[in-house]
């Protein structure tokens, strides 16, 4: 009389089982976590950008020039110069992403000047980085006329998106 085989796997088969959804389970965390860190690094350089544009309006709303702060953490009201804030344009990089999780290093100067009738006074770059990916984005702040511009950064400087 013959033995039917047993069922299930061998300690191999289990093994390598583990092995294989253990490797899948990485490249999925992988891939979540560079998604995540190029999210939060979009939603910063956006909101870099919309601070820009929020000193824009609230020089053109008050009808004065004005003045904004980019520091680590957003744009603030200046600590020093001659120009008053400009009115509601403070605005945090990581206001709905996840945390400051993003490096922010810019040229800009002290207080970034708006004139009264929305210019921006102040030219410079910004480069915005965050560990997980290895893209570095960049906002330029192009003179005479403030025209601000969103790309990426590469060997050439800050380098227009593909898609744009």
């Amino acid at each position: 009389m013959a033995h039917p085989e047993p069922g299930g796997f061998t300690l191999p088969e289990a093994l390598l089982t583990l092995v294989l959804v253990g490797l899948l389970a990485q490249l999925g965390f992988s891939s979540a976590s560079r998604e995540l860190a190029l999210a939060r690094l979009e939603g910063a350089s956006r909101r870099v950008m919309v601070g820009l544009e929020r000193g824009r309006d609230a020089a053109l709303r008050s009808g004065r020039p004005c003045a904004l702060s980019l520091e680590a953490t957003g744009w603030r009201e200046p600590q020093a110069g001659g120009l008053p804030a400009c009115e509601g344009a403070a605005l945090e990089l990581g206001e709905g992403i996840g945390g400051p999780d993003v490096t922010v290093s810019h040229n800009l100067p002290a207080a970034v000047r708006f004139t009264s009738n929305g210019l921006i006074i102040d030219g410079g770059t910004v480069l915005l980085s965050t560990e997980g990916t290895d893209l570095v984005r960049c906002v330029v702040v192009a003179l005479p006329l403030g025209v601000t511009r969103l790309g990426r950064q590469g060997p050439g400087g800050c380098l227009p998106d593909p898609q744009s």
